[in-house]
């Protein structure tokens, strides 16, 4: 046989015998599992003297927690598309004051303080 007769025969028994090790291409091990779905996103926007910050915000379904700056005067969180029956609010808060959370789904809401013209926010809630 002439040497490219060999060489030939060489690499067909080498691709042969690569490709009986396994289909999977992990080495015979089954390829790992997926990651779980995301399980939404948990964002704070902070209520401070006459502003919510950020707003506008993007999120995921998740829960969003609004919290009152220190010093900051009393605000409250009412929603005018959001959870619950609108108009839904928080109770009127201060700085020092416990968070306010909220559960929200996909959708965009709008809120406001009712203390405070032209105090408002929106967040758009992403599936």
């Amino acid at each position: 046989m002439t040497m490219s007769r060999w060489s030939t025969i060489a690499a067909l028994t080498m691709t042969a015998a690569c490709s009986s090790n396994s289909s999977t291409g992990y080495g015979g091990n089954p390829p790992p599992p997926p990651p779980p779905p995301p399980s939404g996103h948990a964002t704070t926007i902070t209520v401070s003297n006459n502003q919510f910050s950020p707003t506008p915000d993007t999120i995921n379904a998740g829960t969003i927690t609004f919290h009152w700056a220190a010093n900051a005067i009393i605000h409250n969180v009412t929603w005018l598309t959001g959870p619950g029956t609108p108009p839904t609010s928080s109770v009127d808060k201060a700085g020092g004051d416990a968070d306010y959370q909220a559960l929200l789904a996909a959708g965009t809401y709008t809120y406001h303080c009712t203390h405070h013209s032209g105090m408002n926010g929106q967040i758009v809630v992403l599936p």
